[in-house]
């Protein structure tokens, strides 16, 4: 199958287009031979590898190319030359770079991304990207997963052109870390009509005892050439904007779950989600309000 990789803006307006990145995965994806001669790298083995060489002062020549090629503004970074690609990978923006809503009310993205939103519904099972998972299964718990029934999961994909970093959606308590191996697919949509990515890929998860949102699940997947998930560690008191962590190089992805009758999840990125499109936001922006009691 062939996806056009485009997305839509909050008011309504289709935007994007079909990366040479994009085109390629495409390709690789959609034959039988492409997949097999892609097995190779998507062990950890090779994305450390290639994390090692990201990691490299050798690797500051691809900065500047891709600057260009995707638009990214240096000026709203704390800095502007880097000792290494990774080191640009994961760069810091300036506070006023992002602007963190603070009503205790809204439910804010976690990162820049594009989002999808889906009601976890009987059976436990979702839809991401026209295949379907059971929550059990990318937790590998089912009595966690029966917790989330009735609520949303929140796909936020991330692409190489994105800030890869991410923060807390609301205050409250951190707790209940787990890291469950795999393999390292691509997280770009050509690879989920064939392989079960987000049951497949290297991913941990945390608990969030949230100030207004009851439990939360917060779960980052990584992918091909991402050699590192930074996760801050600790069972801690956290702030709402402040930064959980971020990825080494690569597409990446952010599931966030909420318990039933806890979130409403804004009209138009629910709408907009029912018609398969993702919605594009921004680390901080409001897409959800409080709901029920509290």
């Amino acid at each position: 199958m062939v996806h056009e990789m485009k997305y839509i803006t909050r008011d309504g307006k289709i935007e994007g287009k079909d990366s040479l990145q994009d085109r390629f995965l495409q390709a690789v994806y959609g034959s039988r031979a492409g997949r097999w001669l892609i097995r190779p790298f998507i062990s950890p083995a090779v994305s450390r590898l290639g994390g090692w060489f990201l990691d490299q002062s050798l690797s500051c020549f691809l900065i500047r190319p891709f600057v260009r090629s995707s638009g990214i503004d240096l000026s709203l970074c704390e800095k502007q030359e880097f000792d290494s690609y990774n080191d640009f990978f994961t760069r810091k923006l300036k506070a006023c770079a992002r602007r963190i809503d603070r009503n205790p009310d809204h439910f804010i993205s976690p990162c820049d991304s594009r989002l999808s939103v889906y009601r976890i519904g009987e059976g436990l099972r979702v839809p991401v990207k026209q295949t379907w998972y059971r929550v059990a299964d990318l937790l590998r718990d089912e009595a966690l997963a029966k917790r989330f029934d009735g609520g949303y999961l929140f796909v936020y994909r991330l692409c190489v052109d994105d800030y890869h970093r991410y923060v807390f959606p609301d205050s409250g308590y951190q707790t209940g870390f787990r890291k469950i191996k795999g393999v390292l697919h691509t997280v770009n949509p050509a690879a989920n009509d064939v392989c079960p990515i987000y049951k497949e890929n290297s991913r941990e998860y945390g608990i969030l005892h949230s100030d207004h949102f009851g439990t939360l699940l917060m779960m980052e997947v990584g992918a091909m050439m991402v050699g590192r998930i930074e996760n801050h560690p600790g069972h801690k008191r956290v702030r709402r904007g402040e930064e959980k962590g971020y990825f080494a190089f690569g597409g990446s992805t952010i599931l966030v779950m909420t318990q039933k009758d806890r979130v409403n999840v804004a009209k138009e990125i629910l709408n907009h989600s029912a018609q398969g499109l993702e919605t594009r936001v921004l680390l901080g922006e409001m897409v959800g309000t409080a709901a029920g009691d509290r």
